[in-house]
């Protein structure tokens, strides 16, 4: 009798401290990938590849590749096949739409600790996006534009709101990248310009404006 196929990732294995902080770094060092674009929408990954390119046993890249499914980074069909995912227009839709909801209360709690200094932070940052727009640089126009918005956020210091804001921006980060290369923008976003004038006019209703426009113009332009 045939014996039946071993599962790709097993539900219980224990790990030792040294497999754990492999795999508490491969995991991280994976999850920006993603989220930065780095992994094209669909790609696929194996866990011999993931293990050989970040010099890991199995184990650590078996217990990445779960919190990375878990956390819809990735997705695992039920032949054990991983890969980054393909976004339904509707899903993209939901998308746009938590990250208008979410961050827009995220800025507007950030405003009344808008000091100077971080408003030339983000002037700074934004110089660095419009750098990485002039160079065609994909993964870093996302990875740059992303830290404009979390610095940003960091100062409403709401910890909560800003990891459902992260785990939405991992799903999308494969996603964003194919919406680059459709864009291909010449110029940096408009509205980062304005959530800049925004709050240092300490306008709340034309931050929720320029944040909800940035989140949500191009999102809504792939699923169209």
């Amino acid at each position: 009798m045939e014996r039946p196929a071993q599962p790709l990732i097993k539900p219980t294995e224990p790990v030792t401290p040294a497999i754990g902080a492999a795999h508490d770094r491969v995991y991280r060092q994976l999850r920006g990938r993603i989220m930065h674009g780095e992994i094209m929408p669909g790609q696929p990954l194996t866990l011999r590849g993931i293990g050989k390119e970040f010099g890991v046993s199995m184990t650590p890249a078996r217990e990445s590749v779960r919190r990375l499914v878990a956390e819809g980074a990735l997705t695992m069909s039920t032949s054990g096949r991983i890969a980054t995912p393909r976004l339904t227009n509707e899903r993209i839709e939901e998308l746009a739409a938590l990250r208008a909801l979410i961050e827009t209360e995220l800025a507007s709690r950030a405003l009344p600790r808008a000091h100077m200094a971080l408003i030339e932070r983000l002037q700074t940052i934004n110089s660095t996006v419009a750098e990485a727009v002039a160079h065609r640089d994909a993964v870093n126009y996302i990875r740059t534009n992303l830290e404009f918005h979390r610095t940003l956020y960091l100062r409403a210091q709401a910890p909560a709101m800003l990891a459902m804001t992260e785990t939405v921006w991992l799903q999308m980060g494969p996603t964003m990248r194919a919406l680059y290369g459709r864009l291909r923008r010449t110029e940096p976003p408009q509205y980062h310009r304005l959530i800049i004038a925004a709050l240092r006019a300490g306008d709340e209703p034309g931050l929720r404006l320029a944040v909800r426009s940035d989140v949500t113009q191009g999102l809504r332009m792939l699923a169209s």
